[in-house]
């Protein structure tokens, strides 16, 4: 039976939300009159509104579990609510999270599609669950990949469309117009404590890369990264542009596609801009760059040879040695590659 509304629920983080996009394509491929529902954390709507093969969103405000019991309950009722008039027959789980499978079970839908292990108890809110024993060694791209191919959409070719919103390009290129190029954006920050390769050793990698190419580093990312950028700026002689905390979303997707290529860790904004087709290197320290290194630029993840290497810590018992395995030496290679084609293709335009 071809699904006439489907609600396709990946509310966080940007990184996931970025590595989902191949399906929502896939899905408007395979069934082009249904109408396609994205329910998203708030936060993140801005980056998906708009798109081309979306219908519309549904977005979900997970500040509203910090405001009180009471308040939450009511919020979860009226969000459930919200969920159960979208009147969905075929609804794609690629959360696999307590949350998201309560989400999946309040629309109600006949047909309820997930991972078959989905933790925290989700999988028992799918009718269909979906087996991935190869997890541990696939991309989380390829794996969200496994939920569009059980449901017929799996055909075609996995696509990246980032919306760019007019006036946020616009932005971008008042905001980059005069800078040296090659444009390379640094993404110094990172949630995990973990993911945090150290100032010292982009300031070391950027040094290098504008006294060999010139160019301008561009620092990314929110508002308490900037403590970090500019920790790393003061390490740097060549050009530099601090616009952690600076950019919404849409102005974040507009710089990074305007750059030339980015140096980061593991973090959203990489996966953006490798979405966005911008060559990509990132030290990866307690992530794995086979799971979730920048998707298409696989010698753009380098990782550290530590033994506790890609154990997904967000705390380390062990100070951290993967930082002193990862050295700017080990990076260097990946990132001159992807200038010299920059520069080569330059000269060329």
């Amino acid at each position: 039976m071809t699904p006439e509304r489907i609600a396709l629920i990946k509310p966080s983080a940007l990184g996931d939300v970025v590595h989902a996009l191949p399906v929502l394509s896939a899905l408007r491929r395979a069934f082009p009159a249904a109408r396609i529902t994205w329910v998203v954390n708030a936060a993140y709507e801005p980056l998906i509104a708009g798109h081309p093969d979306l219908t519309d969103t549904l977005p979900f405000d997970r500040g509203a579990f910090r405001k009180g019991w009471r308040t939450a309950a009511a919020y979860s009722a009226r969000f459930a609510a919200e969920l159960r008039r979208g009147r969905f027959d075929l609804v794609l789980d690629l959360q696999g999270l307590l949350r998201s499978g309560l989400m999946t079970l309040a629309t109600g839908a006949r047909r309820r599609v997930g991972f078959a292990n989905a933790r925290e108890g989700a999988r028992y809110a799918y009718t269909r669950r979906v087996p991935v024993p190869d997890a541990e060694h696939i991309h989380a791209v390829d794996r969200y990949w496994r939920i569009a191919e059980a449901v017929g959409a799996g055909d075609g070719p996995k696509c990246f469309h980032v919306p760019l919103k007019p006036d946020a390009v616009s932005w971008a290129g008042t905001t980059l117009a005069r800078l040296p190029r090659p444009l390379v954006a640094v993404g110094v920050g990172a949630r995990w404590v973990t993911k945090r390769w150290p100032p010292a050793h982009f300031a070391e990698l950027m040094r290098r890369t504008q006294d060999q190419f010139g160019g301008t580093a561009v620092f990314v990312g929110g508002g308490e990264d900037t403590p970090m950028a500019q920790e790393t700026i003061g390490g740097l002689r060549g050009p530099t542009l601090d616009l952690t905390g600076r950019t919404s979303l849409p102005q974040l997707a507009a710089v990074l596609a305007a750059c030339d290529a980015m140096l980061s860790n593991d973090t959203g904004p990489l996966h953006l801009a490798a979405a966005l087709g911008r060559p990509c290197v990132a030290p990866y320290t307690c992530t794995r760059a086979a799971k979730h290194g920048p998707y298409g630029f696989p010698a753009g993840g380098v990782e550290t040879t530590v033994p506790c290497g890609g154990s997904y810590l967000k705390a380390c018992q062990r100070g951290t040695i993967c930082f002193a395995d990862l050295t700017p030496d080990r990076l260097w290679p990946p990132l001159a590659e992807a200038l010299d084609a920059w520069a080569r293709t330059s000269r060329s335009a």
